[in-house]
């Protein structure tokens, strides 16, 4: 229930790391991590090899890398302590994206939201039952020796979680480590069992244990005061609150919630209980922009360490000091927010070019004059000449590459290049993009339109839920809507959860919620294609056909020109080789499902692009490069989305270089709140709707 404890998931993962005798496993009040030699891996794949992981105590991390390159299992490798090394008194609590699935615990459906967000703070919760037994039996005037069994009985419990995090040691451990925890575990085990055999009591004995009964209580009192354990259920509904739960919802029983609010009811859960690190992976995935801005807000004052893994660039950028870029198997810390680090990588991309391409300029000059020395030696039969040529090969071989020494100044061999090298000294090497990153949208015009007017319109668009019964009742979503698209545009629709974002979109390309009611009217360009992502566009996919076979639509083989057309429109999306032709789609990353069914509605190039939370699946740099294609794309865009650096890049962000394309056929930028059945333009975009939200959550 508490999410900090071994999970049946982690079994597969194998993690090891160097230790020494010297070790701050060692150091019980340690709230550090500094790992040396840590290697995780998960099955046949390797995550990390010889990383060095440090976490500082209170500072906020983000954790970037591709989809796909283990953020999720590293999380899950700490949280359940299979890392070797971690402190055993260091308290670790782990939201994961799977805990949405996964529901909870059978014993806890029947709790109420709130119940259960108390009931997880397993510390307070034990305190009051043995708080409760004591006095009980201190209160037992009938059996004297009530008081010494509670004592016992608490003593032995004590022992038995020893035995219990002996054995978990004993097992994650290996060599002398794992040797040594082995025979603790034996000898543990043997006190425990003499103890529990001795569990007999003498008239001697009843007072001595009583007065432990005493102290006892007294402790667990105090500690409770420290806690404040009287006000838990006033703590943990404001923590629900924030979530976005109303008093009515936090009094439903867990198995009445759907997946979003289980996930919301975890992330309180965890956020209620004291711990010296946490971790939390997208959890922002199921929270409407109120709750975001909470949890955003209420994270920036928690004072642990914490360690996060998001899509959402503003959160991160707000949240995290500093940045964790999970690459090659390595993990490179960077002093700075996500945007920080995103300007210093772009720099010193554009540094190292241009010092690449001024040497490649150097040594094509160099290399030109040695062939002519080697030539004019041939003819005249000159050695100076061959010597020279020799010489300058020599120096050419010698000083390409780096110029500047590791300080900053005059490159000097024994102190920058110390060792042995194939070179004097290191080619400059410029960073690339990593390839899964990598997206391409079409660029080609959509076909031309015969006649100009809108893409689609629709005029008093009103649409309501029905309910069955008698009598049949109507809930009005949208109320007399006029919305219209033309070429080239970039639109947003931003809102609260349930406002109606994507039933409009839904009306908009005739896919209404068959459970409602449509009127007035909607009308789409006859010679117009629209594609559309919608929010369950990664669940429909089909789970046991390739990426090729998904986008042939046919059964059979297909022709060589078919596939290379359809291999070249995943090959643009990042997707190619066995992956789109021989592993079926339910293997595929959440990322990369994602680029398959961009893929599907890009093919062939729509005039208007709508897409409904695309960037939910994607990592931090699939999602930039995303929204620079979008705003390079021919024909218009309508985006649904959370998340406000998106929509910020791509509707509201003007270049320079856009301003200067005269020949660029330009349409309107705007974005749109809906709620309350209408929908308004927002004149201050996403900063405008964020404002608005913020003076809502302050009226609470």
């Amino acid at each position: 229930m508490h999410r900090d404890k071994s999970s049946s998931s982690s079994a597969t993962i194998q993690a090891t790391s160097q230790q020494t005798r010297f070790h701050i496993l060692d150091d019980t009040n340690s709230k550090e991590v500094d790992l040396h030699g840590v290697n995780i891996s998960i099955g046949k794949q390797e995550i990390l090899s010889d990383a060095h992981l440090k976490l500082s105590n209170g500072v906020h991390y983000v954790l970037i890398g591709r989809n796909g390159v283990g953020k999720s299992t590293l999380l899950r490798a700490i949280g359940d302590r299979i890392i070797p090394g971690l402190s055993a008194k260091l308290k670790i609590l782990l939201l994961q994206q799977t805990y949405a699935e996964d529901g909870t615990n059978d014993e806890d459906a029947d709790l109420t939201v709130l119940e259960y967000t108390v009931k997880s703070d397993t510390a307070r919760t034990e305190a009051i039952r043995n708080v409760t037994l004591l006095k009980e039996a201190l209160d037992n005037n009938a059996d004297p020796a009530a008081a010494a069994k509670v004592v016992l009985q608490l003593k032995h419990e004590t022992r038995l979680q020893e035995l219990e995090e002996a054995m978990k040691m004993a097992t994650l451990r290996s060599g002398a480590r794992g040797m040594k925890a082995r025979k603790e575990l034996v000898a543990l085990e043997e006190e425990v069992k003499v103890e529990k055999e001795s569990d007999t009591f003498e008239d001697a004995n009843i007072g001595e244990e009583t007065n432990d009964a005493v102290n006892m209580l007294a402790e667990l009192e105090a500690s409770l005061e420290e806690m404040s354990a009287s006000s838990a259920e006033t703590r943990a509904e404001s923590l629900l609150r924030g979530l976005g739960f109303t008093k009515k919802s936090i009094a439903q029983p867990l198995s009445a919630l759907s997946g979003g609010w289980r996930m919301r009811t975890i992330l309180a859960a965890l956020l209620f209980q004291p711990c010296d690190l946490l971790l939390l992976d997208e959890p922002t995935n199921f929270l409407d922009m109120p709750s975001l801005l909470w949890l955003e807000s209420h994270l920036q004052g928690v004072s642990t360490t914490l360690l996060l893994v998001t899509h959402d660039r503003t959160f991160a950028d707000t949240i995290a000091e500093e940045v964790i870029i999970l690459r090659d198997k390595k993990l490179e810390p960077f002093s700075g927010n996500l945007s920080a680090y995103d300007t210093v990588r772009s720099e010193n991309q554009q540094r190292l070019t241009k010092m690449k391409d001024a040497q490649d300029r150097q040594k094509a000059h160099m290399e030109q004059t040695i062939a002519g020395n080697i030539r004019a030696a041939k003819s005249t039969g000159d050695d100076k000449k061959l010597k020279q040529a020799a010489s300058r090969q020599k120096k050419l071989n010698d000083r390409m590459g780096y110029q500047v020494g590791i300080r900053g100044g005059r490159f000097k061999l024994n102190r920058d290049r110390a060792g042995f090298h194939n070179s004097a000294r290191a080619e400059i090497l410029v960073p690339t993009d990593d390839s899964a990153a990598r997206m391409a949208l079409p660029r080609v015009p959509p076909s031309e339109l015969r006649f100009p007017g809108p893409l689609v319109s629709c005029e008093k668009l009103t649409f309501s839920y029905i309910k069955q019964g008698p009598p049949p009742t109507a809930t009005v979503i949208l109320k007399e809507i006029n919305f219209t698209i033309h070429m080239h545009d970039r639109l947003a629709l931003v809102g609260l959860n349930g406002a109606g974002k994507s039933t409009l979109v839904s009306c908009l390309v005739n896919q209404p919620n068959p459970d409602g009611r449509v009127t007035g009217t909607i009308k789409q360009h006859p010679k117009a294609r629209i594609g559309f992502f919608s929010q369950s566009a990664v669940d429909l996919l089909p789970p046991n056909v390739t990426a090729l076979e998904y986008m042939s639509e046919k059964e059979g083989p297909l022709n060589g020109g078919e596939e290379q057309e359809l291999r070249g429109a995943l090959s643009s999306l990042g997707l190619s080789g066995r992956t789109v032709s021989e592993l079926p789609l339910s293997r595929l990353s959440g990322g990369q499902k994602v680029r398959v069914a961009l893929a599907k509605v890009l093919y062939p190039p729509p005039h208007l692009l709508i897409l409904d939370e695309v960037t939910t699946h994607l990592d931090a740099d699939s999602i930039v490069v995303l929204a620079e294609e979008l705003r390079e794309f021919e024909g218009a865009v309508l985006l649904v989305s959370h998340d406000r650096w998106f929509i910020n890049k791509v509707i509201e962000e003007i270049d320079d270089d856009q301003e200067e394309d005269e020949d660029r056929d330009v349409g309107v930028n705007k974005i749109f709140m809906v709620g309350r059945g209408a929908v308004e333009e927002l004149n201050g975009g996403v900063a405008e709707f964020e404002e608005r939200v913020r003076k809502k959550i302050k009226k609470k």
